[in-house]
Order: structure tokens, then C-alpha cells, then sequence
């Protein structure tokens, strides 16, 4: 079926052909739902698959609703970067630490103000890049009003020269041994024989 649909909430309905159905998925050994879409001036369908069977079929326009989180959490709160731990206990540690951060970000007055007033609430990357300019500019107050300035900032200087240290890279080959790379007559002879 051809439908309009807001795929971004803001954004401008588009024109979306798009079914669904409860099938037996094989390589999931289990039962799926899959909404097959197709844009306009797409010439390709794309396709969602969720293991709850009680999905209506234009929940998937919700789905950007992920992305919005996803983007907070790596561009903004830097989790995705910052994550040291593998795996599924380290991805989880920095989801539950983003959920946290989100939480506590909801009492900053500037987000308690808009709930208040039923107004839309900021994301979380331009809320915490409000939070660093304030800080900032909270800083050079604290330094104006100093008696004197100059030796407070170079005090400052030497602290950040010494915490933001500069870290060898690990991905260039400079001052390291290289192996043995040149090729010997057996491996020639094994390069020939696949070739033939």
C-alpha cells in the first residue's frame, strides 16, 4: 500500500510504499514481523525485522527516535568513544552510565523550565555544549576578578599541558621493528600454483 507518512516527526510527510507481515524468518529460527519500505524516487526496499509480533506497521516510523539517542550518545555525550570495556558487559556499562547522565541532565534548569511550560526539551549534545560554554565563561570570570590574572592562567596552562598529555600513536610503523617481509622461493612457488 501507498501511504504518506512523517518518518522524522518534523519532517514533511513523504510518499512510503510499504507492507508487513508475521513470517517464519529461517535464519532467525523463529517468527518475525517485517515491514518491507519503499521511499519515493527509491528504486531499492528496505527492511525492519522485530521480534515483537504486536508492532503495528507504522510503529517503524518511530524508529528514528533510536537514532536520536544513538547520536546523543556517541557525538554528543562521547560514550561511544569512551567506552574501555568489550563486549556486552562494556556496551551495556556505557548505555546504563548515558541513561544516567540523560537523567540527572532532565533537573538542569533549563529542562525543568520547559517541562514546566510544555515546551519541546533540548537534546542532550546541546544542553551539555550549553553546560561547557557556561563553564568556560564562569572560568574567565573567576580569572578577571583575580589579582592577578596572568600568573593564574599560566598556572593553568602548566596543569593542562601536564593532564592533556600527548599519546604516541600505535598505527604508524616509526620506531618500530619491521618483520620480515621480502618473499622466499617457496612462497613464490605456492603464488604460482594458485594461480594455475
Amino acid at each position: 500500500m501507498v501511504q504518506r507518512l512523517s518518518i522524522r516527526g518534523h519532517l514533511p510527510p513523504r510518499q512510503v510504499q510499504m507492507g508487513s507481515a508475521r513470517l517464519d524468518v529461517n535464519a532467525h529460527q523463529s517468527k518475525r514481523f517485517v515491514i518491507a519500505l519503499q521511499y519515493e524516487n527509491k528504486s531499492q526496499y528496505r527492511y525492519l525485522v522485530t521480534s515483537d509480533l504486536s508492532w503495528r506497521t507504522q510503529a517503524y516510523t518511530y524508529r528514528w527516535l533510536v537514532e536520536v539517542f544513538f547520536e546523543d550518545w556517541k557525538l554528543y555525550e562521547g560514550w561511544g568513544q569512551l567506552a574501555k570495556q568489550p563486549d556486552y558487559e562494556g556496551s551495556s556499562r556505557s548505555l546504563n552510565l548515558s541513561l544516567l547522565l540523560d537523567h540527572c541532565l532532565l533537573l538542569h534548569p533549563e529542562q525543568t523550565t520547559r517541562l514546566e511550560n510544555q515546551q519541546p526539551m533540548v537534546t542532550v549534545g546541546s544542553l551539555l555544549r550549553r553546560i561547557q560554554v557556561e563553564s568556560g565563561l564562569a572560568w574567565i570570570r573567576r580569572l578577571l576578578a583575580t589579582t592577578n590574572p596572568i600568573e593564574q592562567l599560566e598556572r593553568l596552562s602548566r596543569t593542562l599541558t601536564d593532564v592533556f598529555q600527548l599519546v604516541p600513536s600505535k598505527k604508524h610503523m616509526s620506531s618500530r621493528k619491521w618483520c620480515r617481509l621480502e618473499t622466499t622461493e617457496s612462497l613464490k612457488y605456492k603464488g604460482q600454483a594458485a594461480c594455475t
